[in-house]
């Protein structure tokens, strides 16, 4: 899939809604000349139905024309297709000559706008799972993670466990801890698009999916396709002695180039371990100070890549 949310699939449904417009705006203003192209009939019940299933189909634009995820809605489309090669079908056994010919030719026709949209519904499908199907695929990640390419990090955040959690569970919040990442942007259904600083000044874009929201406890979420495999959880609990708020995170990942590119990025200071635990320092600094702390001896924060280069200073003015 494309960094965006398979824009393809969007692109692809998006075109079936301009067919469906077209069609349907026909069938409305001239019901005779459809009805006749397609061999059903020219008679006045004919030109009585067809302006309801323009009107159908004009429902079909407008729900994959005026959202923003308009393949999962394409199984619409699939419904209307089914009624029409059953009206077609009846045409067929009942005409011949000329109306026969024409009512197969329309029946060819169909039926490839059918597997048309029943190929543009799979794609949906599989590109947005649904909620028990999103949580196997959620657990499967994680599982086959667990092998060795987990990490587990937790911190203790001096603050009540739900302002912790509904900080968090804002989502747009986290870039202003996680470092790695650009921004981030809730768009509904459980579904947000993440942005991400890439190597050698590139972006990195990929859509997640929330799979497990227990309020004031659990946030588990799980990439949707695109360049990214990963996923994670991270829990919040009460922390002994009344000390605020024990914040754990476990996160799943299958990084570029496997263990090669795991030794590299350790080597340069860069281990997804390491950075998890910088990310939660500033969030605890936010949480607790409502900024991150920073001096002249490390001017970006608590970064991997400084860490040798830090160096005791006097806080910044």
């Amino acid at each position: 899939m494309s960094e965006q949310y398979d824009r393809k699939t969007d692109n692809l449904a998006r075109m079936l809604g301009v067919a469906s417009l077209g069609l349907g705006a026909m069938e409305i203003i001239r019901p005779g000349a459809v009805s006749r192209l397609g061999g059903v009939d020219d008679s006045g019940l004919a030109r009585a139905v067809m302006p309801a299933f323009g009107a159908r189909e004009l429902l079909h634009a407008a729900l994959l024309l005026g959202g923003r995820r308009p393949a999962s809605r394409v199984w619409t489309r699939v419904a209307g297709d089914a009624l029409d090669l059953g009206a077609l079908g009846r045409a067929i056994a009942a005409r011949d000559g000329r109306r026969r010919r024409r009512a197969l030719i329309a029946m060819a026709a169909v039926l490839g706008i059918t597997a048309l949209d029943v190929y543009t519904m799979v794609r949906a499908g599989r590109r947005r799972s649904k909620p028990g199907s999103a949580q196997g695929e959620h657990a499967a990640v994680l599982q086959a993670a667990r092998r060795d390419d987990t990490l587990h990090a937790a911190i203790t955040i001096d603050r009540p466990r739900e302002e912790v959690y509904r900080f968090w569970h804002e989502f747009e919040n986290l870039p202003r801890f996680m470092i790695h990442l650009e921004s981030v942007e809730t768009v509904g259904d459980g579904l947000s698009h993440w942005r991400a600083a890439g190597p050698a000044g590139t972006s990195v874009a990929w859509d997640a999916e929330v799979v497990e929201d227990r309020p004031g406890e659990l946030i588990a979420w799980c990439a949707v396709g695109g360049p990214v495999n990963a996923g994670g959880r991270v829990r919040f609990a009460d922390a002994p002695g009344g000390r605020g708020t024990e914040v754990r995170v476990e996160l799943s990942y299958h990084p570029p180039g496997g263990k090669v590119g795991l030794a590299v990025a350790k080597l340069a200071g860069e281990h997804p371990e390491q950075q998890v635990r910088d990310d939660l320092r500033r969030l605890k600094q936010i949480m607790e100070v409502g900024q991150v702390v920073r001096s002249e001896g490390s001017p970006e924060g608590t970064r991997a890549l400084r860490q040798a280069a830090q160096r005791p200073a006097q806080p910044t003015r």
